[in-house]
């Protein structure tokens, strides 16, 4: 596997498979990785000819009092196991590279409405940093296509949309959650959990399960949600939200809707873990 920060390697090497009529999957990263990561290198090798992945921890999505600074970097310990994984080519660009101009002379996406409800409400600008540096990456690697795992629910329906919105040339294609024996869902933040705290985190896929049962059984959704956080309260969780919405669109569940997910995320210690679940109802 060879590695660069620079933008023009990058371009080279995929004009030359291109060239030789080959494809190229792309999976972006912030780094310190774990299975879930993998699996997504995995699914990418079965999809195209070539894989490249990417790892920058984007300040562009990080709020003023969020871990920034305080993110894992494992960069050697993330090469070995992209090479193992079978990943040809890794781009580590630093901010200065991608960001050049600075933040906050940066032209930015803005994916509207579904950018601004549950972790947008939460974490103001963050999927502005999302959309900015992932279109910016499609536009460095230009991919045939690109995957993403659906843990990051509402990031996923982010990234669909302005593609689908800006006409790009690449399919999407997101990824089942990888999960700890005991339900929990893969993540780079779980690192921040004590192993009190890792045991109890597995409360948040037994509420998600517990909601969904309840829903199909014909509670209405605001007991269901009610009683899920109680649980996660019980747990030690301190609960962001817990909701309902259109698996389709995110838009607030309405008895018509069939497609439905659920939505979490709650702090527990100094981790603040997401997770989701689809069923029908």
């Amino acid at each position: 596997m060879h590695t660069t920060a620079l933008i023009d390697e990058i371009r080279a090497q995929v004009r030359t498979w291109r060239a030789r009529g080959e494809t190229v999957a792309f999976v972006p990263t912030m780094g310190n990785l774990h299975a879930g990561h993998i699996h997504l290198v995995n699914e990418a090798r079965k999809r195209a000819d070539h894989v490249v992945a990417s790892i920058f921890v984007n300040p562009m999505q990080f709020g003023k009092n969020e871990d920034l600074d305080a993110y894992p970097r494992t960069l050697a310990d993330d090469q070995a196991a992209l090479t193992a994984a079978g990943c040809e080519l890794l781009f580590t660009p630093t901010p200065e590279i991608i960001y050049p101009k600075g933040l906050d002379a940066q032209t930015f996406v803005e994916v509207p409405g579904i950018s601004d409800v549950l972790c947008g409400a939460s974490r103001p600008g963050h999927f502005r940093g999302v959309a900015t540096i992932v279109l910016k990456l499609f536009n460095i690697v230009q991919p045939d296509v690109a995957l993403f795992g659906r843990k990051d629910f509402q990031q996923l329906l982010v990234i669909r949309t302005m593609v689908e919105d800006l006409s790009l040339p690449l399919e999407i294609v997101g990824i089942d959650t990888v999960r700890e024996a005991s339900g929990l869902a893969m993540s780079s933040r779980n690192g921040y959990l004590t192993a009190d705290e890792k045991q109890r985190a597995a409360a948040l896929k037994r509420a998600l399960d517990q909601l969904a049962s309840d829903i199909q059984a014909g509670m209405a959704v605001t007991d269901a949600c009610n009683k899920a956080n109680d649980s996660l309260r019980q747990a030690g969780f301190t609960p962001d939200y817990m909701e309902v919405r259109s698996a389709r669109t995110l838009a607030e569940a309405t008895d018509a809707d069939r497609e439905l997910v659920v939505l979490a995320a709650a702090q527990l210690g100094k981790a603040r873990l997401i997770d989701n679940l689809c069923f029908n109802r």
